[in-house]
């Protein structure tokens, strides 16, 4: 018997082609790998292409595909009746821009407030609701320049943070603790962009040698990030930024093309931005609360992960170093050249402390040794400290410092000497506890 005939048009009509034969969900496939310009081409040839073109199941597929979109919502986050309105609504607010590089920003957009609504949500309500096309075309026209392909989508998505009372300790890059003073930085809106472009001063380089923009800065703008918009790299202020225009690249070079094009858009910020987002999202860097400001967390970039980190347990006291490189008071073009780590101890005492065979519940700090290398070069740092882990499981922050270097990668390790107390008093014998070696180095990608 002959197999069973495929499906035929009515008598007087040509057969069906091979791909209206198709499967529905194999032509539904095709149909948005060739885009919907080609996919409306193709149905002005049959009802039946008209009909897969037209169906919910494509526009679905073409809003993940163009825009990673899994419910039809508008820009605004507004749910709409279908796929084909949602996919329209994009298209007009976003069809300038090369779709994968938009998809790529919602992407980190949802995933950065994703983890900010769950982690820190006072942070993410400072976060502005993006500007217009024609924002960023007047912004472009105040500055004097094209902004980056990547920074307008950026900013469409969304507008930096708002200015408000908590924004010292909110900002969504964080920053660090030392001593009394804080560091914490937040993302410009695109009108204090313009605003700052105009300020910067012509004789440290910043403006006549190219084009340059902050994005970011510190509450007390000692520390900014600058990006270039002519090679799309993202510098971070030295300390000599003011007198000579001292800059450090955020970003690997060799992550960035040499030349940008509408195909390849110069994306360093972007990248800086997803690093930073990664590290958040594996708990290199968390949410602490501040020493010195009242009920108030930021985001903390001393690392919880090696090179830069280090942790050991010793007599049942865990010891947890940590160092962050602070490139604005870091002086590059004095000489020797000066890199500054800030770096912190932690002491935590899990249950008890055991010397000898014997169970203690607090002891008494009573100096700190440190050991530095340098290539063929160790220094010494020895310190008497007074501090006491009182209750079992609290953590203190025994001892804050810096160190400046001239010479990278260096690293750090050493002991502190504790006697074990009772009812307040010291008893039983000193006894050492170890600072595993922690890596002093200038990151790959710099905050």
């Amino acid at each position: 018997m002959s197999p069973p005939a495929k499906r035929q048009r009515a008598q007087g009509y040509a057969a069906l082609s091979p791909l209206e034969n198709l499967p529905p969900l194999l032509l539904t496939r095709i149909l948005v790998m060739v885009g919907p310009r080609g996919a409306a081409a193709l149905a002005c040839t049959s009802a039946t292409l008209r009909a897969a073109a037209s169906s919910e199941e494509f526009w679905r597929r073409l809003c993940a595909k163009d825009f990673g979109l899994v419910a039809p919502l508008d820009t605004r986050d507004r749910p709409l009746p279908f796929f084909m309105g949602a996919y329209k609504a994009w298209f007009q607010s976003f069809g300038m821009y090369p779709l994968p590089l938009v998809k790529r920003v919602k992407i980190f957009w949802d995933s950065f407030n994703s983890w900010l609504s769950e982690y820190f949500p006072e942070a993410q309500n400072t976060l502005a609701e993006g500007v217009s096309d024609l924002n960023i075309r007047k912004a472009e026209h105040d500055l004097g320049f094209e902004l980056p392909m990547h920074t307008k989508v950026l900013y469409r998505f969304c507008n930096g943070q708002m200015y408000c009372e908590g924004l010292v300790s909110h900002g969504v890059i964080g920053g660090y603790e030392f001593d009394f003073d804080t560091v914490n930085v937040h993302l410009l809106p695109l009108e204090k962009i313009v605003e700052t472009a105009k300020l910067l001063p012509l004789e440290n380089g910043a403006s006549c040698t190219s084009k340059f923009i902050v994005v970011a800065v510190s509450s007390d703008w000692q520390k900014s990030f600058l990006l270039d918009c002519l090679t799309g790299q993202l510098y971070v202020s030295t300390k000599s930024f003011k007198s000579d225009g001292g800059m450090m690249p955020c970003v690997p070079s060799i992550m960035l093309p040499v030349h940008g094009n509408k195909d390849m858009p110069l994306d360093g910020l972007l990248l800086w931005l997803e690093e930073h987002l990664r590290r958040l999202q594996s708990g290199t860097i968390k949410l602490q609360r501040y020493n010195y400001v009242n009920n108030a967390r930021h985001i903390s970039l001393y690392p919880e992960e090696p090179p830069s980190y280090s942790s050991a347990v010793t007599y049942g006291i865990k010891v947890r170093a940590s160092a962050v490189f602070a490139p604005e008071v870091s002086a590059l073009n004095e000489d020797p050249c000066k890199y500054i780590y800030y770096y912190c101890i932690c002491l935590s005492l899990a249950e008890a402390c055991i010397i000898d065979g014997k169970h203690y519940s607090s002891c008494q700090c009573q100096s700190l040794h440190l050991t530095i290398r340098t290539e063929n070069n160790v220094l010494q740092d020895n310190w008497t400290y007074d501090v006491q882990l009182r209750r079992a499981g609290v953590v203190e922050i025994i001892y804050r410092s810096y160190i400046a270097e001239s010479r990278v990668p260096a690293s750090i390790e050493g002991t502190i000497n504790f006697v074990p107390l009772r009812y307040h008093i010291p008893q039983g014998r000193q006894f050492a506890v170890k600072i595993a070696p922690f890596i002093l180095q200038v990151p790959e990608y710099i905050y």
